[in-house]
């Protein structure tokens, strides 16, 4: 571990956010963020209470995946449930008043989680829809095309921007899909209200965007731009879990906000992405309002 890197860390005091920094675990760092290699079991514990500003989870969704030796992604319904509810149990410790958790998942599981944080006390704020159609049509049931976006805060939000996103046009025409009512003059010139369906995020395929390290699904910096402006602040920190390919821990880079990450298979792919900026964000016109 470069020294030099740790010693900038003092600009944000990890002191201030874990009982004990666990050097031994920590894979990477920057001046801005910590990535710890690990079962979440074991580190998250590690991170004091109310000291996280918003979490994002994406955990695996339980559909046989080969992730790595380390990964389970092969439970019964009742201990992936169980396991979740688990690492749910710590952000919501973790996270401050007014502090933000996202758990980006499949709406089976979503349904029972989402419960969890309601009977936990956390506010609910949104279902957001993420439509990506990434599987085939199964028959006897209809073509699944979203992936469910929880969106909770404990207790009334501290940050809430409002994003606007452009008005929508036909991509044969360019002509405006909607009217508006008649009211079209009368709409803000920097967008639309961002809604709780998101039909512009994209599957992450192409090269440019994808590490090649990571044959699994990665999510678009499009996606985690939203969850960090919309719930943040210039420095506040981010937890992410849930590593994979270090999406989340790219986009707070760019972002100027702190974050703390953890992955417990190969950090290879997240260390990559940081050191060489090689990856490409999505394209976003997205309008933050402060």
């Amino acid at each position: 571990m470069n020294q030099q890197v740790l010693k900038d860390q003092d600009i944000w005091t990890p002191g201030a956010v874990f009982d004990s920094v666990i050097e031994d675990r920590i894979a990477y760092a920057t001046s801005r963020g910590l990535l710890f290699k690990g079962d979440i079991q074991k580190l998250l514990p590690h991170i004091r209470s109310e000291s996280i500003d918003t979490v994002f989870a994406d955990p695996p969704f339980n559909l046989s995946k080969v992730y790595g030796d380390r990964v389970n992604d092969n439970r019964s319904d009742d201990e992936y449930i169980s396991w979740c509810k688990e690492w749910l149990d710590h952000c919501m410790r973790v996270v401050k008043p007014g502090g933000a958790i996202f758990v980006y998942n499949l709406p089976k599981w979503n349904i029972t989680l989402g419960n969890y944080l309601t009977e936990y006390g956390m506010m609910f704020r949104h279902w957001i829809a993420v439509n990506i159609k990434l599987s085939l049509p199964i028959p006897g049931r209809l073509y699944p095309s979203h992936y469910s976006l929880l969106y909770y805060t404990k207790g009334k939000p501290r940050t809430f921007k409002r994003i606007r996103t452009p008005i929508e046009v036909c991509r044969h025409c360019g002509k405006e899909l909607k009217d508006y009512g008649g009211h079209r003059e009368a709409m803000n010139p920097k967008g639309v209200n961002l809604t709780d369906v998101w039909n512009d995020i994209t599957p992450v395929r192409h090269r440019k965007f994808k590490s090649r390290k990571r044959t699994a699904n990665q999510l678009s910096t499009k996606l985690l731009d939203r969850v960090v402006q919309m719930t943040t602040r210039e420095c506040d920190i981010v937890l992410d879990p849930f590593g994979g390919s270090g999406t989340t821990y790219d986009v707070c880079e760019r972002l100027g906000r702190h974050w703390i990450g953890i992955e417990i298979e190969s950090c290879d792919a997240i260390i990559e992405r940081l050191e060489t900026g090689d990856l490409s964000p999505h394209n976003s016109e997205d309008y933050v309002e402060d």
